[in-house]
Parts: C-alpha cells; structure tokens; sequence
C-alpha cells in the first residue's frame, strides 16, 4: 500500500483541529459534549483517509452500492444531526434572552 500525501495531510489538519476543539473545552468556550463530537467526527475523516477501503464498510451498512454515494448520504445524515442540536442551541438561547428580558423589565418597574 502507497501512502499518498493526502494520506499524510488529512490526519494532520484533523488532529490540530482536535487538539484546538479540547483547547476549547478546557477555557470552557465548548462542552464537553461537543468536543467529544468533534473528536469523533475528525477521527471518522482520518480513519477513512488512512483506510480508503473502510467505505465498503459504510456502503454495506447504508445498503447503498457506490462507496462515493454512501458517504455523501451517510455525510448529509450527519449535517441534519448537526443543525437539529443547533437549532435546540439557538432556542434555548432565545429563552434565555426573553427570561433576562423579563428580569430587567420587572427589576425597572420596581
């Protein structure tokens, strides 16, 4: 098996980014929960990276045939979970928001 450079590249950038996210946790900019994400979502791009072979794996499981496919739906899957918990995020922000407003309003009246 030839390594090829994006072999190389690929693991790289997605360990400094995973290194960066659990920097994050640690000033407490990021949950615990998402940094746990994160490891996993750059840990699954190094894998198939180094292992190009593991898509078969994919393909098999989503009972689609073409590997590129698979991981494009598998990919798109991921980015629906990913903006759903968004979504939940910007929510309970905006309720966080209406609760303060209320506070400071009621806090004026007195």
């Amino acid at each position: 098996m030839t390594i090829t450079p994006y072999q190389i590249i690929v693991p790289l950038i997605s360990l400094f980014l995973v290194a960066y996210a659990w920097s994050l946790v640690m000033r407490q900019k990021k949950t615990l929960w998402e940094g746990c994400l994160w490891t996993l979502f750059w840990g699954v791009i190094s894998c198939l990276a180094l292992f190009p072979s593991s898509l078969q794996y994919v393909s098999r499981i989503t009972g689609i045939r073409r590997n590129e496919t698979a991981v494009v739906v598998t990919a798109i899957g991921v980015l629906f979970f990913m903006m759903f918990y968004v979504i939940i995020r910007i929510e309970e922000l905006q309720q966080r928001i209406t609760k303060l407003t209320r506070e400071d309003a009621l806090k004026d009246l007195k």
